[in-house]
């Protein structure tokens, strides 16, 4: 997407500097996300855009030559719940792939993010019981 050696401090700053075919999927992406999550804290995390809530990534996203990515750890979870869902695209140990080929599936971006909110929720609440 861009220099592999450029920093990047605010998301506004990583769309912006995406190349002209990625920089849509992008802003589409940020903005089904921040609906999803209207409370989380907008940061950088690995030089990614990223979304913590209760102290938690939640979220993050990311763009490439040939597809743009949804970025979250544990991913098991989300895999198992969107399993019939994700079974298009390719994913990875953290991530699944939407090929700029296509269209940009933001009902199932909104899916994942509200069903990761609840699963960082839950461990935040752990967590600050000490378990």
């Amino acid at each position: 997407m861009t220099d592999d050696k450029q920093r990047f401090t605010t998301v506004d700053e990583y769309v912006e500097a995406a190349t002209y075919d990625v920089e849509p999927r992008l802003a589409e992406t940020r903005d089904v996300i921040r609906a999803a999550l209207p409370d989380a804290e907008e940061v950088i995390s690995h030089n990614i855009p990223a979304y913590r809530q209760d102290g938690v990534v939640v979220i993050q996203f990311s763009g490439h030559t040939e597809h743009t990515s949804l970025n979250f750890f544990p991913t098991a979870g989300a895999f198992a719940r969107f399993a019939d869902e994700l079974a298009p695209y390719r994913t990875s140990k953290s991530a699944i792939r939407f090929p700029l080929s296509e269209p940009l599936p933001t009902d199932l971006i909104d899916a994942v993010t509200r069903f990761r909110a609840a699963e960082a929720a839950e461990y935040a609440a752990r967590r600050s019981a000490g378990r």
